[in-house]
């Protein structure tokens, strides 16, 4: 589930560097398998969301890094990525060649709207 348009009014943005999925101790998840590390970087941008006060339904828009992309990891990839949101983000799938470390298989950027409580 994605968006085409996303619009926000009235609001702040916090931009989240790439996230990767790794430990609090920064140790790789799930290397070679694309679902386990999509399931940590969820569990990593909820972290760095409430740290702001925000959830994955303030995402607005989102880029997903993945190595060694085919069709059929799309539900892989995005089923942990929206387990228990109400919204989906505007998104691009951009498909790479690698990351920054060889043990990652994705990468996920996002731009979160704080609204006003």
């Amino acid at each position: 589930m994605i968006s085409q348009v996303v619009v926000t009014e009235g609001v702040r943005l916090a931009h989240l560097s790439g996230q990767v999925a790794w430990d609090a101790d920064g140790r790789p998840v799930g290397p070679g398998d694309h679902a386990a590390q999509a399931a940590q970087i969820a569990r990593n941008l909820d972290t760095a969301l409430a740290a702001v006060g925000a959830t994955r339904d303030d995402i607005v828009k989102e880029t997903v890094y993945v190595v060694d992309y085919t069709p059929a990891l799309l539900p892989e990839i995005f089923a942990p990525l929206r387990a228990g949101t109400t919204e989906a983000p505007a998104s691009t799938l951009v498909g790479v060649a690698a990351l920054f470390a060889p043990e990652y298989l994705l990468e996920v950027e996002v731009v979160a709207a704080l609204r006003t409580r």
